[in-house]
């Protein structure tokens, strides 16, 4: 008995169909074909088509290809595992082949920076077999070329390979990142210990943790975890963590409640300036929409007043009003208003003091005096001398 692909035809139909899925990932997808407002469309068209091209580029002519043929080909594809036998709602792609050429290029430029600037480890050693298992493509070069990149580095150790080698060993969570991230990924609820505490309370201490996501932001790794206890989200730089690791028998978070958590945790970000999410309460009543927020106003002059006009989505509750105009012709300033948890009051404050001189709290009376108390500061220590 003949094999239903010993045919020629039926042969070359195959293979083709297999190049165009490598050729076009994602080809048949609703977002590729014409008329998508549609509510229904037939994936099988594109693939049709790109076909037709794909075979038109090896000189071949395809007779049979109808789209009946089409899906018993896919069908042959699925018994064989180059295809899975799930739907493939978003357009066909061969195992995780799900990227374009153009699509490629992106991704490897957000993992060059997460490795060169981030200094993510493992995200190193993923770029470097990426490199290696792509050298041989043509466009390997324009594909590693770094177009976009995200250059806010780490001012910690984040290797313990480079500690080491360095004589830095601390012993940090860095050692224990793969077991962190499983833990993440299960749900699985772990014991730390904060070693290092740079704030006025000093605090070290073991706690108990459900891990929700490793976060990167402005110069450091931080942990996103939710408290096994009180259910308290907080964010605790990697470095302040020794490498004490355990995990805790019988505590586990199914995954929606670990999405539950990381939304929480995202939207106390989104509303709030900085990363202190807020006390065990604080958190409470604004989960239940009753912690009243702190509309704060600062006033920006000429110097700056460019910098601030440009931030028009630097926090979704602000408003930005330009004041009167002087005899330049050109606003005297701005007031840039928002209204804050009053967690966020501190952290907005330190980002209002880099703009230096060229700003003012017009509310509420306690940033004013804060803000005042800290100019005084700041001018007693220019004049004091020194011994």
């Amino acid at each position: 008995m003949s094999h239903p692909y010993s045919d020629r035809t039926a042969f070359e139909r195959l293979m083709l169909l297999i190049a165009t899925l490598v050729q076009y990932p994602g080809v048949g997808s609703a977002e590729r074909v014409e008329r998508v407002s549609e509510k229904h469309h037939d994936a099988l068209i594109e693939v049709q088509q790109r076909l037709q091209e794909v075979a038109g580029k090896q000189g071949i002519a395809l007779t049979a290809c109808s789209l009946p043929t089409l899906r018993k080909d896919l069908g042959v594809l699925r018994h064989w595992g180059i295809l899975e036998h799930h739907m493939y709602r978003w357009g066909y792609y061969l195992g995780t082949g799900a990227m374009s050429r153009e699509e490629l290029q992106v991704a490897l430029n957000a993992l060059y920076s997460q490795a060169r600037y981030q200094r993510d480890t493992a995200v190193t050693k993923l770029y470097e077999r990426l490199e290696r298992r792509l050298r041989s493509l043509h466009l390997s070069e324009q594909l590693f070329y770094p177009v976009r990149t995200h250059i806010d580095r780490a001012v910690v150790y984040t290797d313990p390979a480079e500690m080491m080698a360095q004589r830095q060993y601390r012993g940090t969570l860095f050692e224990k990142l793969e077991a962190l991230e499983e833990s993440i990924i299960q749900g699985q609820a772990i014991e730390l210990f904060r070693s290092r505490n740079p704030y006025h309370s000093g605090e070290t201490r073991y706690m108990q943790v459900y891990p929700l996501q490793l976060v990167y932001a402005d110069i450091a790794w931080y942990l996103l975890h939710e408290d096994c206890e009180s259910g308290h989200l907080a964010l605790s730089r990697l470095d302040r963590l020794s490498d004490h690791f355990q995990q805790i028998e019988g505590k586990q978070q199914n995954t929606e409640q670990q999405w539950q958590s990381l939304q929480m945790a995202h939207h106390l970000l989104e509303t709030g300036w900085g990363l202190f999410l807020g006390t065990t309460e604080e958190q409470r009543l604004e989960k239940l929409g009753q912690l009243e927020s702190v509309k704060v106003t600062v006033r920006f002059f000429p110097e700056v007043m460019s910098f601030i006009l440009e931030g028009e989505k630097r926090h979704p509750a602000q408003k930005i009003q330009v004041g009167p105009k002087g005899k330049n012709g050109k606003p005297d300033y701005v007031d840039y208003t928002v209204k804050l948890p009053r967690r966020s009051l501190n952290e907005f404050c330190y980002w209002v003091c880099r703009f230096m001189g060229n700003t003012q709290f017009i509310s509420p009376p306690e940033l004013i005096e804060k803000h005042k108390k800290m100019a005084q500061e700041l001018l007693t220590r220019y004049t004091h001398t020194w011994d």
